[in-house]
């Protein structure tokens, strides 16, 4: 109940300190002069005396606040690329209006027409933007806040998103990583790396690609003629472990590992004409079932790794509830793209210059692959506060307290 009271009051990052600090209230020993006491389930504070203690806890250490997460480190694709590829020689860039046009600094390389995902939970947790590892000016005391190695086109495969050109496949960016891990360990030493790594949060999002940009696409990737849903799931897994556990040998300890949405829903598949006005393309979204099922049993088993904090995140459930019940959540557009041409505004995606929708918080989509900033902000309060049915075992706020 008392969670519910707080929320009015103070900020998400006052939050998660605030929290902890009972927790560790509720276990602490109180000197007696006869060897203490200990207040728990036998002891009971007086109504007045609990609340004075939470006001003193909640102010007594503002400088600690920052320090309940202390970096952030993303991985992934153009779901949560913030410029990587505007140095990569790609066709894969969204450094261009109208991308960014409700984006404080304008386009950027993200490919939304606002914040991404991740920029929403870094300002859950009290932190800057991550940076873009390939921008030049990541360096020094920059890279303490985190680091973005997202790229779009990327997937778990190093083959997927290759006709797009270059981009920083999974294994690139775990190898761009370990050459932030050299700067970090000159700048702090050994042993306070590890003791920064274990405080701060690994955000995985991967696999879109590996499916709408390879198995979908027949004509140019071998892949689905190899391995049928099950097979081409057990192999992405496969290799997704071996670059989770690469993370984890080199420090990382908290993980929030993203399932892939609803790709049959996207105005790209609905603008291929393979399903009725109105209707997703259900045969896109049942192939993604064995991968998901088989990410949030990875957690359980990577989970039994000393230290680690695994956590899957159902981004197929959070965007399936809006889908299902946009007015809930305040959209009334949910299958054709903001910004776009063709069947759904979804069969060529958004150009330089193009002329969005004017009411983009209405839209689900903002491009024929992306969601809109507004989307992006459920999904960010859903990983960080969300219930068992957005993550597994826990959610990002109890991640930080574990």
């Amino acid at each position: 109940m008392y969670s519910n009271i707080f929320t009015l009051f103070m900020s998400p990052k006052t939050l998660i300190i605030l929290n902890k600090k009972i927790k560790n209230l509720f276990n602490m020993r109180i000197g007696t002069g006869r060897g203490g006491m200990v207040i728990g389930s036998n002891q009971r504070l007086s109504f007045t005396g609990f609340w004075v203690l939470i006001v003193i806890l909640s102010y007594s250490n503002g400088v600690a606040e920052s320090q309940v997460v202390r970096g952030i480190f993303v991985f992934g694709d153009s779901l949560v690329d913030v410029g990587n590829n505007n140095y990569l020689s790609s066709i894969a860039k969204s450094n261009y209006y109208p991308y960014g046009v409700d984006f404080e600094y304008g386009p950027t390389g993200r490919f939304s027409n606002g914040k991404t995902f991740v920029d929403f939970i870094g300002k859950i947790m009290g932190l800057p933007y991550p940076l873009a590892f390939a921008d030049p000016n990541t360096n020094g005391a920059r890279l303490l806040g985190g680091v973005n190695y997202a790229s779009a086109a990327a997937g778990i495969l190093d083959e997927t998103g290759q006709h797009y050109g270059q981009r920083y496949t999974l294994s690139q960016q775990v190898l761009n990583f370990e050459s932030t891990l050299n700067q970090l360990r000159g700048i702090m030493g050994a042993s306070n790396l590890t003791n920064y790594l274990s405080k701060s949060i690994a955000i995985m999002v991967f696999g879109s690609n590996d499916y709408i940009n390879n198995y979908l696409m027949p004509s140019i990737y071998s892949s689905s003629f190899y391995y049928n849903p099950s097979q081409y799931a057990n192999l992405l897994l496969n290799h997704y472990a071996r670059q989770l556990l690469a993370l984890y040998s080199v420090g990382l300890r908290n993980f929030f590992l993203a399932g892939i949405g609803p790709l049959g829903c996207i105005p790209n598949q609905r603008g291929s004409g393979q399903a009725p006005p109105g209707r997703c393309v259900d045969y896109v979204n049942q192939i993604l079932g064995p991968f998901n099922e088989g990410l949030r049993s990875l957690v359980d088993q990577l989970n039994k790794r000393p230290g680690a904090m695994f956590v899957y995140g159902n981004t197929y459930g959070s965007v399936g509830d809006i889908l299902n019940n946009p007015a809930t959540f305040g959209f009334n557009v949910v299958d054709r793209a903001c910004c776009g041409i063709g069947r759904n505004q979804g069969q060529i995606t958004c150009l330089p210059f193009a002329m969005p929708c004017f009411n983009r918080n209405q839209y689900v989509f903002w491009d024929a692959f992306h969601p809109t900033e507004a989307v992006n902000a459920i999904l960010a309060r859903r990983a960080v506060y969300g219930s068992s049915a957005d993550c597994y075992p826990i959610n990002m706020l109890n991640m930080t307290l574990h």
